[in-house]
């Protein structure tokens, strides 16, 4: 049987036309979750009694010449922050460890919709708010290229079922490079859309909340490009407030020919301290695209200073997250905020901005974006790191903050995992992670590709070029096997 590793798409293509059937194909995944979930504890809630239902449906569908969309048939599991109709959705939360939503959220719809059936929820951390993926309720999921590491957050559940082969398509959200670097920590694909393009109504904490909160978005997470595209086109669309007049239509991507692509790379930075083996093999494909005959032009940026950049990400960020706090962690941050000057204080003292504040930080954004606008004349692609090192070793030690990291011989700030993360996601900037490479240690790299605002398909495109000439998705050791 073709199942393993296809395009989620392709097996859709499969079961409407007769060469696959739905119940086969949903038998296959499960028995896969069965052999290698143990070790992995990536799908943490199942819902095979419908899902097998479900499937029954999808093939009498095609035996009665029906079509349900481009996902007809084809089982997949979604990351556990989103709701989920029947299924029990925790977003790491204790207290919601027995919520289960009578809705889906809005994303999960329109998978739904397209014909997808949903078997199961992966995990994520608390609140989705760390870049590993534990919580209290579900424990600890393990990276598939070596589970003593981290397969990241917060989508990290859902990075590692696709590259171990446990579900061929996902649904990831992304505020702090939630995505991407999942993505790159597992050797797979994904896409941060441009913010505002999809809905992101149904996402815990708050699940039934309208407010649109700042900087983060949902987007998907595959292993090939084909499947990103033809999701996002799924995904994108208004909010139920919106919907009424509302539409997008993403432009075509500037070029698909490499030779009239033009591309910059941003691999380091003073302010920033990244793998030396990783941007090493980041600047590979740079190489790849000069061997295809894009124009590639090493260590260029737009305008602005990235310390800059990064505190306003860190304040808009911690702003925004600050929403779910209690009036007790909002006093000790307040406590926190008129000590000295350093990033912890910085963080603090946005968790309480007055609206002068918030506007002043907003304009301070802006300007950023406006630089980015100016960038994009000139080149269509910038390529830059996904986060400062591959996948490291579990740490949950508290507080999150004062973990560190070790980088070229030396520890470093745990936090420093998102400045990549943030240098697009202030302008409200697309960016799709691609796979470059492995390290000597046999870990995935993964290169970000950071495209003009509401131009998804071109970073995409780019991306689609690395698949084929630089790197495809490559199954962890062990996983490339039938079961």
């Amino acid at each position: 049987m073709d199942i393993l590793y296809r395009s989620a798409f392709e097996l859709a293509d499969a079961i409407k036309s007769g060469e696959l059937t739905s119940s086969v194909v949903l038998e296959f995944f499960l028995a896969r979750v069965d052999r290698f979930n143990q070790g992995l504890n990536v799908v943490v809630a199942e819902d095979r009694v419908r899902a097998r239902e479900r499937a029954i449906a999808a093939d009498q569908a095609v035996a009665d010449g029906e079509d349900w969309g481009p996902l007809h048939g084809v089982p997949m599991t979604i990351k556990d922050a989103y709701a989920t109709e029947g299924i029990v959705t925790v977003d790491g939360f204790p207290e919601y460890k027995d919520f289960v939503p009578d809705f889906n959220a809005d994303s999960v719809q329109r998978y739904i919709d397209a014909g997808a059936i949903i078997y199961g929820k992966t995990n994520v951390p608390i609140n989705s708010g760390d870049l590993q993926s534990y919580n209290s309720v579900y424990g600890q999921s393990n990276n598939p290229w070596d589970v003593s590491r981290t397969c990241g957050g917060s989508s990290g559940g859902a990075a590692a079922a696709l590259a171990a082969g446990l579900t061929p398509l996902e649904l990831g959200s992304d505020i702090g490079g939630s995505i991407r670097t999942p993505a790159h920590f597992n050797g797979i694909f994904g896409h941060k859309p441009s913010y505002g393009i999809v809905s992101q109504y149904g996402h815990l904490p708050a699940p039934t909340s309208l407010t649109e909160g700042d900087l983060w978005v949902s987007g998907p997470l595959a292993t090939n490009t084909r499947d990103l595209k033809q999701a996002l086109a799924l995904l994108v669309g208004p909010n139920r407030a919106k919907s009424v007049a509302w539409r997008v239509d993403l432009p075509a991507a500037r070029t698909e020919d490499p030779a009239r692509l033009r591309v910059a790379t941003w691999f380091d930075d003073p302010n920033v301290v990244t793998d030396t083996e990783s941007l090493a093999l980041l600047e590979t494909t740079a190489a790849t695209f000069e061997r295809i005959g894009a124009s590639v032009t090493r260590s260029v940026k737009p305008d602005f200073d990235t310390a800059d950049n990064h505190d306003v990400y860190m304040r808009l960020l911690t702003a925004s997250m600050s929403t779910g706090l209690t009036a007790a962690q909002r006093a000790d941050y307040d406590a926190i905020s008129h000590a000295a000057d350093d990033p912890v204080e910085a963080m603090a003292r946005s968790v309480n901005p007055n609206h002068a504040d918030w506007v002043a930080l907003n304009e301070r954004r802006l300007q950023i974006a406006d630089k980015w606008r100016v960038f994009f004349q000139d080149y269509d692609v910038l390529l830059c790191p996904t986060a400062v090192v591959p996948a490291f070793p579990h740490d949950h030690s508290e507080p999150m903050i004062e973990r560190q990291l070790g980088i070229n011989g030396a520890m470093h700030s745990y936090m420093g995992l998102v400045v990549w993360a943030g240098f697009s996601l202030v302008s409200y900037l697309p960016a799709t992670v691609a796979p470059a490479g492995r390290t000597a240690a046999n870990l995935p790299v993964g290169v970000q590709i950071v495209g003009p605002y509401l131009e998804d398909l071109t970073p995409l495109a780019a991306a689609s070029m690395l698949e084929e000439h630089h790197q495809a998705f490559v199954p962890p050791p062990g996983y490339a096997i039938e079961v």
